[in-house]
């Protein structure tokens, strides 16, 4: 009697190399995921070793990682120059301990909130200029702009405000807000009366400061040759871009002297260039 020679069914090899192939496709997606997570780690490596130096477990994840981040974003631009900005929602400021950021950033600038509207003066305006000079601190003063009042008023209320001197940067226009009254062709018309006046009066160009997208659909093309600060506050974003004078990186970051949160600044430039800046 023969035996009868038992073979595996094609169907059962086709099933062996699908699992075999499944198996290394998901091999190669984990590894793939671990470089990537290493990458990541390397990257960020300034940043969280920052977050885990925090050594008090009263500071809230959200206020670490905004700090991390604040520690990474100023690591990678050494060689620029940092500044803060403020407003009465700052409350008091003990300007003599406003130096720099961690103690290991120095800070270099700051941008002052003297008026906004046509009728408004900051309430702590007078002592935080006084107080920056004292720290000599560059320091500049910027305009809330409101769209839907008048921007010839506006710029009346700045310039009976605020007196200019030789080393101070040029007036700031802070232009946020879209108008609830008005179409954008007469926004960027009352925006140019305001920088018109503001530029004869001072005989120097304004800078302009607004966030990302506003820029983008309103004003980089209208208001061309104008400094531009600019808001952008997203945690991907890593880099001052080019056509960026100012970054407004972060409104969460601490100092020294300040009882609440703050925002971070990036110059474009060395502390000797943003000298040339400066009124002369």
């Amino acid at each position: 009697m023969s035996k009868t020679t038992l073979r595996k069914s094609p169907a059962r090899k086709r099933n062996v190399q699908k699992k075999k192939s499944f198996l290394s496709s998901k091999l190669i997606v984990a590894f793939l995921v671990f470089a990537l997570f290493l990458v990541g780690i390397y990257h960020y490596r300034n940043a969280i070793l920052y977050y885990f130096s925090f050594k008090s477990d009263k500071v809230l994840k959200e206020d670490k990682v905004a700090q991390a981040r604040v520690y990474q974003i100023l690591s990678t631009h050494k060689k620029l120059t940092f500044g803060l900005d403020v407003s009465q929602y700052q409350g008091e400021i003990n300007w003599k301990q406003i130096d720099s950021v961690e103690d290991h950033f120095k800070l270099h600038f700051v941008l002052i909130r003297a008026t906004a509207g046509n009728d408004t003066e900051d309430s702590f305006y007078d002592e935080n200029w006084k107080g920056a000079k004292q720290q000599k601190l560059i320091r500049g003063a910027y305009h809330y702009y409101r769209p839907d009042e008048n921007s010839v008023a506006q710029a009346d209320n700045f310039i009976q405000t605020v007196t200019l001197k030789k080393g101070d940067l040029p007036p700031v226009l802070d232009i946020e807000q879209l108008p609830s009254g008005q179409s954008i062709s007469e926004l960027k018309k009352g925006l140019h009366r305001w920088l018109d006046k503001i530029d004869a009066h001072y005989k120097v160009r304004p800078i302009i400061y607004t966030g990302e997208k506003y820029y983008e659909n309103f004003l980089k093309e209208e208001f061309k040759g104008y400094t531009f600060w600019i808001a952008n506050y997203n945690f991907f974003v890593e880099e001052i871009k080019d056509d960026w004078q100012f970054w407004q990186f972060t409104e969460k970051a601490t100092i020294n002297g300040i009882n609440t949160r703050v925002d971070l600044n990036i110059y474009n430039g060395t502390p000797k260039m943003l000298q040339y800046l400066t009124i002369n």
